[in-house]
């Protein structure tokens, strides 16, 4: 199951060539992708946290900002 975060991780990966794993050691969470792709109760997508995601999104910005420059 594919969240949206998941999804903009997805194509941040392809935009850069960047791995999974080298995402996962830049952000210091090796279990992000684990948790992004679970299934928990009822079907739903595994929980990450709201500091999580602003991390993984804030990381994808500064990135991309520093790749633009």
């Amino acid at each position: 199951m594919n969240t949206p975060l998941l999804t903009e991780i997805e194509h941040f990966l392809a935009e850069t060539g960047r791995s999974e794993a080298q995402f996962c050691r830049a952000i210091g969470n090796g279990r992000l992708f684990e948790r992004l792709r679970a299934t928990g109760k009822r079907g739903k997508p595994g929980r990450v946290w709201p500091e999580t995601e602003a991390q993984v999104r804030g990381f994808m910005i500064s990135e991309r900002k520093g790749k633009a420059a």
